[in-house]
């Protein structure tokens, strides 16, 4: 052990860094501070600004937190690790790394689910939304998707650690024979609610747009409602299933030994995923016109020079 531990000193003293090497750590500090930038806008603005405090910002204030900390430690943390050639003093750092991983990563995913369901409440049962989407749900929907994915986090790195796997280096992924039973609850059960929320949500769209046609008997606005609401499904469900079903799928693919699909390629996807941390507030928060507006306001130093926080955006 003590010639090992010289070894990997010897080896973390002079690293070999490539061209490869330089530049996964160019695009991990460009991406985490874009991450970081982008969700730290959407916190100030909810907190800030009176107008925002709202149950549907509430979960949107959640979900900016989580992205927030997937970039400021995630990232940090991994490109750091897998850059390092020494195994024995990575580890406890390893393990808090792939804690961290899938708590912010499964939050943030179960953070889209509490969204979706709200959506879906406001479309399609308005008459009800203010009674049933109020602080108190929200507060609680926020606080179960952070305890669910603290559990399986937990339950996944606890179960991870043993006598075997302790000379082993730090990978973004960890490989297991058969289909895991973490990825079904991680990603594709909150996959599946949140595609069928929005497709109901579409629908109930849809159908709303066709009776104001019916109404009015104007093809133009009809057109115009059925436009936007598809695409702004479009750009929820494109996001979320681009950036995630890549890596999940080639995990599950790997784990069972049906593809034979190189290591780097699902690092790669990794990768991916982590981006959506990125664009969560350009879908979520960019949208909106009144974050728009705070996002200007807070850029231009504006809010410092007085109380704007009555201001209506």
């Amino acid at each position: 052990m003590a010639q090992d531990e010289s070894l990997c000193n010897k080896s973390t003293e002079l690293p070999e860094q490539t061209v490869t090497s330089y530049a996964l750590n160019i695009f991990a500090v460009i991406l985490s501070l874009l991450i970081i930038c982008g969700n730290l806008l959407v916190i100030i603005s909810v907190i800030y600004f009176k107008q925002l405090h709202t149950p549907t910002n509430y979960l949107i204030l959640s979900l900016a937190v989580t992205d927030l900390l997937v970039g400021a430690l995630v990232l940090p943390f991994s490109t750091i690790l897998s850059m390092t050639s020494c195994r024995y003093s990575s580890y406890l750092l390893c393990k808090t790394r792939g804690l961290l991983d899938i708590l912010l990563c499964v939050s943030s995913i179960l953070n889209l689910c509490c969204i979706s369901i709200d959506r879906y409440y406001a479309v399609c049962h308005p008459l009800t939304y203010t009674s049933k989407m109020n602080v108190r749900a929200t507060l609680i929907m926020i606080l179960v998707s952070w305890t669910l994915s603290a559990l399986l986090a937990i339950s996944i790195i606890v179960r991870g650690i043993t006598p075997q796997n302790l000379g082993q280096r730090c990978d973004l992924f960890t490989p297991t024979k058969g289909f895991s039973l973490e990825t079904i609850f991680e990603f594709y059960i909150p996959a599946i609610i949140i595609l069928t929320i929005y497709f109901k949500i579409m629908m109930v769209a849809k159908r709303q747009a066709r009776s104001i046609r019916n109404s009015v008997n104007c093809e133009a606005a009809f057109s115009k409602m059925e436009k936007k609401a598809n695409i702004t499904l479009a750009i929820v469900l494109g996001v979320f299933l681009i950036c995630w079903t890549p890596f999940f799928l080639s995990l599950g693919l790997y784990s069972m030994g049906i593809f034979t699909i190189p290591v780097v390629a699902i690092e790669a996807f990794k990768w991916l995923g982590w981006s959506n941390s990125m664009l969560n507030p350009l879908v979520y928060a960019f949208f909106y016109s009144w974050f728009r507006h705070a996002f200007e306001m807070i850029i231009s130093g504006k809010i410092f020079q007085a109380d704007f926080s009555s201001t209506k955006l």
